[in-house]
């Protein structure tokens, strides 16, 4: 048994601690230094008898919280001291009263937005959506809540090695769906990066080791193509009396990867592996202009590409971010990316919030304000489901932007492909319901026109017109969604209690008890979602209240059984009720039992893949492979109903997946790859389509194999058909 030398720990710690005050040095005043010594000793006691997966103490962490808070994100004394606390009201005895006598309210409430929401919730419930809307609902307050916990995430993350499989799943996905693009929302592009790459690490380990090997094999080769294209450019700025740092940084293995996978190359077929920046020593006056200078110097050493032109110190980007990018031709006929900035540009950069407030008394417009508004109107929606919340959230607040100006020229940003009715909501809740149309550079457009970057948009109403159900179908604003949702909730109420009286009569003449409960099963019988749209569907006449006799003839016969809650409770109980007594191709679960299981067709499953298990409501538990299209999503939103899942030496069986071909049209090439499956590798062919176009075909194979590796032998072969330049597998990609 290891032992633990106390002595040691308590001088680790110490000097932890010091590290600490001298990263927090920057920002001090005076007093700051004795509020995080009685943070830090409150922590300590804390946490005294508490350790971390990996055996250290726990206090390791907070201090570890607080140092990338001031470090990385440069925030201060008050962000400190809530970041030492973050975990004292959640894991110990320490309130949230005591914390408030002893620093404040302030303090207490950030530490109140850190704390996670417990308890159990019903099954169509995610703990984690409701975790994060309580977390946004103090950021509406206090952005220092985001910021540590993005802080609190990073060290996580850093740390996950010591953690089980199942929870380094389930924290990996959480972590690229939520956290990563929070991160990026707010300026933070050095943790963002970070988060992904470690994201990726663990659910994607054979991809990431592959790729870091590959930039480590090519670092050398790298570093020289970077001196010889940085040359001529250092010498004209010098000319110019420019003095700029030049900085050649490879990027990040997450952005490699998502290149490989969108483009279809290989790595060696990824030209940008890195950026150029630089960073120009410049007043705040005088930087445009520097920025164009050194811009025009690029341009005239290496031709630009003209469409990878991003000029976003013109128009910011809605995190504050302002940058210059160009992607130039290098020597050997590499594409090279190539940023500009100045100083303080790039502190916002690489700081985010902490460095955009530094500097708000010299811009006139702050992104970051306008959206955390955002994120109040949000917030402010009456929407009940954490989840609709979450994937609204998602799509409008982390996507990329347009630019679009109303008919006086004023300027308006939206998420890319928002549409006129979006504009109209976006101008005024009351605009958006009355209109009936739009104006796009003048000429007439209807409600579904999707706006592009620089359009100009007057909106037509009426005092006529009503929202309408299908308006949810193309808008994608959170704002538009929620006052067309809640307009027609409205109207629905008022028709459903016509149909209410229709349905009431005509069940007292059916003898159907009319309880609450009831007219919840009989909504369920004609497949609507709730008893007000049962009442809806009655009153417009969409119901053939006839078929209420087949129900009552139902409901005889069936059983009734209630739909057992899942909550991490009762997890273990469920398990032991799906229990297989001849399942011998997966284990499932913390003990790893023989369990009955379905696989996703989703991603198809295959043996030798990494996969999860996931308890669903109705069809027990489900394989995905860790890398499915839903994984993400499941893992991130339900991370207390995944189970680990492993394969054991199964018998032979097939498992059905799908293959994609790409190649030459020549002569009898689907013959010869027909022939490689068939006869070559006894491989039984469940389907093939080949599309082929000017003289380029793209071939799918649904077949049958028995585990990766006899699929990974099929895939060599059948890249060594004559005319074959792609084979891949591929997702089925249907819902789960």
């Amino acid at each position: 048994m290891h032992t633990i030398d106390i002595e040691a720990e308590k001088k680790e710690i110490q000097k932890r601690y010091r590290a600490l005050l001298k990263a927090c040095k920057p920002t001090m005043e005076k007093g700051d230094k004795r509020q995080i010594r009685i943070a830090f000793e409150m922590s300590v006691e804390a946490h005294k008898n508490m350790r971390r997966k990996s055996g250290e103490p726990y206090i390791y962490h907070p201090i570890a919280v607080a140092q990338i808070a001031a470090e990385e994100i440069g925030l201060g004394t008050t962000s400190i001291v809530c970041a030492l606390l973050h975990d004292v009201v959640e894991d110990t005895n320490i309130t949230l009263e005591d914390i408030e006598r002893e620093f404040g309210t302030k303090v207490a409430n950030i530490i109140d937005g850190l704390t996670k929401i417990s308890g159990v919730f019903d099954q169509t419930s995610s703990i984690q959506a409701e975790n994060f809307r309580k977390m946004l609902l103090t950021l509406a307050d206090d952005v220092r809540v985001i910021l540590i916990k993005l802080a609190d995430r990073l060290h996580n993350m850093r740390t996950l090695e010591s953690m089980p499989r199942d929870k380094q799943l389930k924290i990996s996905s959480e972590t690229i769906y939520l956290y990563a693009p929070l991160a990026h929302r707010l300026g933070l592009y050095a943790i963002k990066s970070e988060l992904e790459d470690l994201s990726m690490k663990f659910t994607e380990a054979t991809t990431y080791k592959f790729i870091a090997n590959k930039l480590n094999e090519t670092k050398g080769e790298r570093a020289k193509f970077i001196n010889e294209f940085i040359k001529p450019l250092r010498e004209e700025l010098n000319k110019l009396d420019l003095t700029a740092e030049i900085l050649g940084r490879p990027k990040s293995i997450h952005s490699i990867w998502k290149k490989m996978k969108s483009k279809g190359v290989p790595f060696e077929e990824v030209y940008d592996l890195f950026a150029i920046r630089i960073i120009l020593e410049s007043d705040f006056e005088n930087e445009k202009a520097d920025c164009w200078k050194a811009y025009s110097i690029v341009t005239d050493k290496y031709i630009p590409n003209p469409d990878r032109l991003r000029d976003w110190i013109s128009s910011p980007r809605g995190n504050g971010y302002e940058s210059l990018h160009t992607t130039v031709m290098g020597p050997s006929g590499r594409w090279v990316e190539v940023q500009i900035r100045s100083g303080r540009m790039n502190e916002i950069a690489e700081k985010g919030f902490a460095a955009h407030w530094k500097y708000k008394e010299q811009t006139s417009e702050n992104g970051l304000d306008q959206w955390i508004q955002k994120v109040r109107d949000v917030l402010s929606s009456p929407e009940s489901n954490a989840l609709d919340f979450l994937d609204d959230f998602k799509m409008n607040l982390f996507s990329d932007e347009i630019f679009i100006f109303t008919p006086k020229g004023d300027l308006m940003k939206l998420p890319f492909g928002a549409t006129a009715l979006d504009f109209a909501f976006e101008i005024h809740s009351d605009i958006g319901t009355k209109c009936i149309g739009a104006k796009v550079n003048h000429r007439l457009v209807p409600l579904s026109h999707k706006l592009q970057n620089g359009d100009q948009v007057e909106v037509i109403t009426s005092d006529k017109q009503k929202p309408k159900e299908d308006w949810l179908n193309f808008v994608i604003t959170s704002k538009a969604k929620s006052k067309i949702k809640s307009a027609i909730r409205e109207q629905k109420i008022k028709i459903a209690e016509d149909g209410k009286e229709i349905l009431d009569r005509k069940l007292k003449s059916l003898k159907i008890s009319n309880t609450n409960q009831s007219i919840s099963k009989i909504a369920l019988f004609f497949g609507l979602p709730s008893n007000i749209e049962l009442y809806y569907q009655v009153a417009i006449g969409k119901l053939d209240l006839k078929e209420l006799r087949e129900y009552q003839v139902t409901e005889k016969k069936t059983p009734q059984k209630t739909q057992p809650k899942i909550d991490k409770d009762n997890l273990d109980q469920y398990m032991k009720q799906v229990k297989s007594k001849d399942s011998d191709i997966l284990l499932i679960g913390e003990d790893l039992h023989k369990i009955d299981y379905k696989l996703s067709p989703c991603c198809n499953p295959i043996p030798g893949d990494d996969v999860f298990g996931f308890i669903t409501i109705n069809e027990g538990i489900k394989i995905h492979r860790t890398n499915c299209p839903n994984a993400i999503k499941l893992m991130s939103n339900f991370g207390y109903r995944i189970v680990k899942a492993k394969w054991t030496g199964q018998k032979e069986i097939a498992f059905l997946t799908g293959i994609r071909i790409v190649g030459t049209d020549e002569v009898g090439v689907v013959n010869n790859i027909t022939k490689v499956v068939s006869n070559d590798f006894k491989v039984n062919m469940r389907s093939i389509t080949v599309d082929s176009d000017d003289g380029i075909f793209e071939g799918t194979l649904m077949i049958y194999v028995n585990d990766t590796s006899h699929l990974d032998t099929l895939i060599k072969k059948l890249k060594l058909v004559n005319g074959v330049i792609n084979v891949t597998r591929f997702d089925a990609n249907k819902s789960a």
